[in-house]
């Protein structure tokens, strides 16, 4: 029972009423569900795998030296499901760190979502990765205010959030990451540090370690990008933040052939939630043609996931008018490249590699980001954002490759020089249809999803 006067007309009346405890991140500090998992005074409740002795309790904190022998974990001893997770961090330049959750208990290499702690970078703490792939989940690239929310040298504030299939981190307060994936629902949480790469091994450590698990209530939406790793799906702060499917995942709706009014025959494939367009004969225009919107669009963010075969060459085009091709082999557009770079002999032609994969084909090469890159038969993830304003930026795997203005002095000066030259006033029409082309070779897509601007 909680009790509270309330004055009214000079009179105190007494209010009597229950109140229902639920873990939020508005008031923590006085919620009884709220858990200590580290009392300040030993490791009861956690074990350690990897290089051992790393972590310790310290006046009233937990500190972990780094080991040039390898990397520590410290891994409670009971996994989790869903859960609210926080805690203080002070670390030094030269260390890193992270956060596991829903993570597997191994003594090898950590496994599971990791939440980065990278003081030598700054502005990759809070991001998220899948710590035995390497592969970053959630980079930071794609939430800029994020970058500068670390504070070096002192502590810092970090939540997590980890309730169905949504993961989201903050960072003294400031939403840093917000991943869907469905691939781990259950595990231990783990404080990782990495192998020392400095002669002297710097220390990180931890305080007020908190989780609960009862009553879970999320933190209000808020209006951060959302990266989506179930296919075909929106989560409801994608609703919120105004994204919609382009493609549903199951039926050719929105969708036709390009000079057609009806959906190719032969050719495209929906299959387990796949588009995909089969080989035939290398060459523009195959079996099935381009695909098209029914709709067209002037200024949105266009989010697709596609994966390639072995020589394949494909692409996503924007602002495709067909009055400008009539009866043509391919529709007409400013195009995102899709591209084998090291088989297809179209990698080395153009200019300055402006064929390679996320380019603007033949107009403007992508710049060189080994990060950014996954091996052949991987699924990636493609984004075109076009603005009001006519800027425009290609990106891949959450890091923007290239970025332009349409019909500026230099793009008009590109185009003076390319194929799209014969084309009057290419790339300067206000609006035009999405194309998924079909260049012969196999390629496919799904989790075609957009925003109107």
């Amino acid at each position: 029972m909680f009790l509270r006067f309330a004055p009214i007309a000079g009179l105190l009346i007494l209010l009597i009423f229950p109140v229902a405890y639920h873990c939020t991140a508005q008031s923590r500090t006085s919620l009884k569900d709220w858990i200590s998992i580290f009392d300040g005074k030993d490791l009861h409740g956690w074990h350690e795998t990897g290089v051992r002795n790393q972590f310790s309790p310290e006046s009233g904190s937990l500190i972990a030296g780094a080991s040039s022998n390898g990397g520590g974990q410290l891994v409670t001893d009971q996994p989790y499901r869903d859960f609210m997770l926080e805690m203080d961090f002070m670390a030094d330049s030269s260390i890193r760190a992270g956060i596991l959750v829903r993570s597997e208990d191994q003594s090898g290499d950590p496994a599971g979502y990791q939440v980065a702690i990278d003081p030598a970078q700054g502005g990759w703490t809070g991001a998220i990765r899948e710590s035995t792939a390497g592969e970053w989940l959630y980079p930071l690239t794609l939430d800029p205010p994020a970058r500068k929310a670390f504070h070096p040298g002192a502590w810092n504030h970090l939540d997590v959030e980890c309730i169905g299939s949504t993961i989201r981190t903050w960072i003294n307060g400031i939403p840093a990451s917000n991943l869907e994936d469905s691939s781990r629902s259950e595990g231990f949480i783990s404080l990782y540090i990495a192998p020392s790469r400095e002669d002297t091994p710097g220390k990180i450590r931890f305080r007020r370690i908190r989780v609960c698990t009862a009553r879970l209530q999320a933190r209000p939406l808020d209006q951060i990008f959302v990266v989506n790793h179930i296919p075909n799906s929106l989560s409801p702060q994608e609703q919120k933040n105004g994204w919609q499917l382009l493609w549903d995942g199951k039926t050719t709706t929105g969708w036709r052939g390009i000079f057609r009014t009806a959906f190719p025959t032969e050719g495209w494939e929906i299959h387990d939630g796949v588009l995909t367009i089969h080989a035939s004969n290398g060459h523009e225009e195959g079996s099935g043609g381009d695909l098209v919107t029914d709709r067209e669009f002037q200024a949105f963010d266009l989010q697709f996931e596609f994966k390639y075969t072995e020589m394949a060459n494909s692409g996503v085009k924007y602002d495709v008018k067909e009055s400008y091709n009539p009866g043509g082999k391919s529709g007409i557009g400013l195009e995102y490249q899709i591209l084998d770079d090291a088989h297809h002999p179209d990698a080395k032609l153009g200019r300055n590699g402006d064929r390679t994969l996320s380019s603007l084909y033949d107009l403007i090469p992508r710049k060189d980001i080994p990060e950014a890159f996954r091996p052949i038969g991987a699924w990636n993830r493609g984004r075109i954002i076009v603005y009001p304003d006519n800027h425009t930026e290609h990106w891949l795997n959450g890091y923007k490759m290239l970025q332009y203005e349409k019909g500026s002095r230099e793009f008009l000066e590109l185009v003076a020089i390319s194929k799209y030259k014969v084309w009057k006033n290419f790339g300067r029409w206000k609006e035009g249809h999405i194309l998924l082309q079909d260049h012969g070779t196999e390629v496919s897509f799904r989790s075609i999803k957009i925003k109107v601007l």
